[in-house]
């Protein structure tokens, strides 16, 4: 069995009940063998994103950030990350749709990873307001390797999400 890893995932949807949603997707990552210690961020509210920008015909987006402990390989986390998807009715159709759960691999350990399938870090978490923000609040002292500490970066995008209550 190989040491358990931190990794830190993006969690969050815009369609159905978002909050419930959300919770039972936390649910299923603690009930998923190889992951353990889930903690949550509080969650943040922000507008729907397409590749042409903000869409506010769209349903707004509530999401977190999510630290666990995993002994699963970064594509075997994936892999079961795609099932919890799935199972909460997330559909793949278009790119950057709406959508009831998104889950997302923002950083596995110390890896820097590059094929068809997974990046890691994630390749945009940088910049987005809905990963940075609730990351800061989870952890002040996060790092996102290649890019610095995740509460500096957050600074300048505060004002794109709204703390849900």
């Amino acid at each position: 069995m190989s040491e358990p890893v931190l990794a830190v995932l993006a969690i969050g949807g815009n369609l159905g009940k978002r909050r419930k949603t959300i919770r039972s997707g936390l649910k299923a990552l603690a009930a998923t063998k190889g992951i353990s210690k889930v903690l949550c961020s509080p969650l943040v509210e922000s507008s729907a994103v397409t590749e042409e920008g903000v869409d506010e015909s769209k349903p707004n987006y509530m999401n977190g950030v999510v630290q666990i402990m995993t002994t699963l390989k970064p594509k075997e986390l994936l892999t079961e990350i795609r099932r919890i998807e799935t199972e909460h009715g997330r559909i793949r159709i278009e790119r950057w749709g709406s959508r009831t759960l998104d889950i997302d691999i923002v950083t596995y350990g110390d890896v820097l990873k590059a094929t068809k399938e997974l990046t890691i870090p994630h390749p945009r978490a940088f910049e987005r307001a809905f990963v940075l923000v609730p990351w800061a609040l989870l952890d002040p002292q996060a790092v996102l390797p290649g890019y610095g500490k995740v509460a500096e970066l957050a600074e300048p995008l505060k004002e794109q999400v709204w703390l849900v209550k």
